[in-house]
């Protein structure tokens, strides 16, 4: 016997571990389902939401329904007590005397015959009881024991005088009672007798039943229902996010817009505009990237071969020098002087690609400072004058006005009236460059202009471009010498000076470079300020 008990609790062991790990297994699945995406998690809320709104709903209105059933019941019941207690009133031949018992006289059976059919017309059971409790009559004499009495809460309808409603389950047949307890009698009679009147509906129970099953039922149907709703909603949801999750798996093809072929959410469309907005600064940053990269590997050629052509010569001339081949003195120092013109023509050429460099990176700063642009014009001509004597050029200044203000890196301007008289003075020979200064409204414009070889109409836009030179100048010894950098930092400086610089020229006629910087309003001092009026 002991083995087997021993064996059954193994096995409830074992049934009790399966179970567990089942309800661990069905948790993690269903948490993992539920945390999948959003079209489970949406299906999942709502099923949940429904099936603990209808559990809640079924519940508040399975108890609304037994209350107020049971209150109706209970006002009957007391409805019915009441007319017992009439109908029994216009019995005056009934005396109600002691306790109940089987000794049966001519009263006993007129108060039986009474009661029973009262009870047959009012279908309940009838029991009249005195202040002790006892049972003085009953229509069902063959449930009641001789010297039964009622429960002493029933008591109190005699002694104070109350009525008494309540609901019972009968403890024999398990079936739900109502009870109602009044003093029999008029209330100018003295009370001596109660009245209990017990109802037991019998299709109470089930009209509850039944409307609990109509629930259950309509619950079943309205929870396929939400199933259904659930799952279009969460299609009608997760759908255009997956083809924006597509889409965006795609963003790498050029030129592709993610587009909505049926009408979305408004958080869907405004989800796509940002997505196409991000694509379209990715592109733009692709295609910065892709400029970056051409651009790089143009300047890299462009500076391998701005510095191929100078060491080739040095190396050419280095080598006739080593190998004895130059013998005669005057060859011998102008090799040499070839030799160290090319490399200052190097040495310009790194200064100028390391300034470039710091330019277009930003790595370069300014001390702006109020500056007087025609002191600073006129001293870089004086300046100069000697390069453009070589040349037979005469460099004029134009003195118009007396000073015009601006804020400036007076290094960094002084470097572009230079590189821009520079390029004058080689591009001009037997000529003259004149140099003005001007203010209009706003702005104080220096024009730099020559009467030299100028620049053709095709070529005019390219000199910005970085070692570009134009065909009539390429044949000019001097102009071979320069870096082609010039302008392109020439351009720089002045936009870092928020001013703007333009060109005109005419091939044949000279050209003329017209750079605006923005006046600085300088306040003029009052000669009586701290002092006194003469």
């Amino acid at each position: 016997m002991n083995r087997y008990v021993q064996k059954g609790k193994v096995m409830a062991q074992k049934l009790i571990q399966t179970l567990i790990k089942f309800v661990l297994f069905l948790r993690q699945f269903l948490r993992k389902q539920f945390n999948k995406n959003i079209y489970t998690r949406i299906l999942f809320m709502n099923i949940l939401c429904f099936v603990v709104c209808l559990a809640v709903l079924i519940t508040i209105f399975d108890f609304a329904v037994k209350q107020v059933t049971y209150n109706q019941m209970q006002q009957e019941t007391l409805r019915k007590a009441k007319q017992v207690n009439f109908a029994l009133l216009k019995q005056n031949d009934l005396k109600w005397l002691g306790p109940f018992t089987d000794q049966q006289d001519n009263d006993d059976d007129n108060q039986q015959k009474v009661l029973t059919s009262l009870s047959d017309v009012f279908n309940a059971k009838i029991t009249v009881f005195d202040r002790e409790g006892n049972i003085v009559a009953t229509s069902a004499k063959q449930e009641v024991v001789p010297g039964s009495q009622v429960e002493k809460k029933f008591i109190k309808t005699i002694s104070d005088g109350e009525i008494i409603t309540t609901k019972i389950i009968d403890n024999r047949s398990g079936e739900l009672a109502f009870i109602a307890t009044i003093p029999m009698g008029d209330i100018k009679d003295t009370i001596e007798n109660g009245i209990l009147l017990e109802i037991k509906p019998p299709q109470i129970n089930s009209d509850i039943n039944r409307i609990q099953l109509y629930l259950i039922v309509g619950g079943i149907f309205m929870f396929l229902m939400v199933i259904f709703i659930s799952v279009y909603q969460a299609m009608h949801i997760s759908k255009p996010i997956s083809r924006l999750a597509t889409s965006i798996a795609e963003l790498d093809s050029e030129n592709y817009v993610i587009q909505e072929d049926e009408p979305a959410l408004d958080e869907i469309k405004t989800l796509t505009s940002q997505l196409n907005k991000l694509n379209e600064k990715m592109q733009k940053v692709q295609e910065e990237n892709q400029r970056g990269k051409e651009e790089r590997t143009r300047l890299f050629a462009e500076i391998s071969h701005e510095l191929r052509t100078p060491l080739t010569s040095v190396q050419g001339f280095v080598e006739a020098i080593r190998d004895g081949i130059v013998q005669d003195k005057d060859l011998l120092d102008r090799y040499l002087e070839i030799i160290y013109t090319q490399t200052m023509h190097i040495n310009r050429l790194v200064d100028d690609i390391l300034q470039l460099s710091r330019l277009e990176s930003g790595n370069i700063s300014l001390e702006k400072v109020p500056l007087d642009l025609v002191t600073l014009a006129q001293g870089v001509v004086v300046s100069i004058g000697a390069m453009a004597q070589a040349r037979n050029t005469s460099v004029v200044f134009e003195k118009n006005i007396e000073r015009a203000m601006i804020l400036g890196d007076i290094d960094r301007i002084e470097q572009v009236i230079r590189n821009l008289l520079q390029n004058a003075i080689n591009a001009t020979k037997d000529g003259e460059i004149t140099v003005r200064v001007e203010i209009l409204q706003h702005e104080v414009i220096l024009m730099i202009k020559d009467n030299g070889i100028g620049i053709s109409s095709e070529e005019l836009p390219r000199i910005w471009d970085r070692f570009y030179r134009s065909k009539n100048q390429r044949g000019n010894g001097k102009l071979q010498q320069s870096s082609g950098l010039g302008l392109v930092i020439v351009k720089q400086l002045v936009e870092l000076h928020h001013g703007k610089i333009d060109v005109e020229s005419q091939l044949g006629k000279g050209t003329v470079f017209y750079v605006r910087f923005p006046a600085a309003l300088i306040p003029i001092p009052n000669p009586y300020v701290g002092g006194q009026n003469p």
